[in-house]
């Protein structure tokens, strides 16, 4: 379970609009807006090159922040929305959302595979190919998980992996409402090449019988 909740710290920003937006860019910030939890939607702004070193250390939409700004309570808040760039990919705007911490959101929670080396398929030359690294769950806001966990370690060569094979938390449920994969252990690639033209030649030699059959009977 994800551990001590992580600080976001913020300054209340004066002023809305598009000219205040600029004008906090230009000052090396990201203008945002804290909205939400009962309360007025409350313009703000964060350091770019602290908001950007977040970004990059990833989960950043996945992790629940205790906002910190200066004169006012701490408040826990999700991140909805990171609007960047089209051209350079650099965060321009973000939108948060006040929690409480019994209140439950659907966030994108990374999927651990392990066991992979050294399960049977593994053996045999086969390579997990996984589907879906991260899944959307309905979760706790003051207990979300680091990540879920999925054993491969009985794998074999042509087995699947479902939702309903990973270890969720209590509590914790997928928000689509059915089996879905994960991934699969497939065959390495030489060797399902061989199984194709062997099935190719099956194929030919049946039809060929087949025909042969029909036309003795003509006869």
């Amino acid at each position: 379970m994800a551990g001590e909740i992580p600080d976001l710290v913020a300054l209340a920003r004066t002023g809305t609009g598009k000219g205040a937006a600029r004008q906090a860019r230009r000052d090396g910030m990201v203008p945002g807006v804290v909205y939400g939890g009962g309360a007025d939607p409350m313009p703000i702004q964060i350091p770019f090159n602290e908001l950007l070193a977040k970004l990059k250390a990833g989960r950043f939409r996945a992790t629940l922040w205790n906002l910190k700004i200066e004169g006012q309570e701490d408040v826990r808040v999700i991140c909805r929305d990171v609007q960047r760039d089209v051209v350079k990919d650099l965060p321009t705007h973000l939108d948060l959302m006040r929690l409480r911490r019994t209140s439950k959101v659907n966030l994108y929670i990374p999927v651990v595979f392990e066991g992979v080396h050294g399960s049977p398929g593994d053996k045999k030359g086969g390579v997990l190919t996984v589907v879906r690294p991260e899944v959307e769950l309905r979760v706790t806001a003051g207990d979300i998980p680091d990540h879920i966990t999925v054993d491969c370690s009985k794998m074999e060569i042509g087995d699947t992996l479902h939702i309903s094979d990973a270890m969720l938390p209590e509590g914790v449920k997928p928000t689509i409402d059915r089996d879905f994969v994960l991934a699969n252990m497939q065959a390495p690639s030489g060797l399902a090449s061989q199984k194709d033209d062997e099935d190719e030649v099956t194929e030919t030699e049946v039809i060929n019988q087949d025909a042969e059959t029909v036309e003795g009977k003509a006869d």
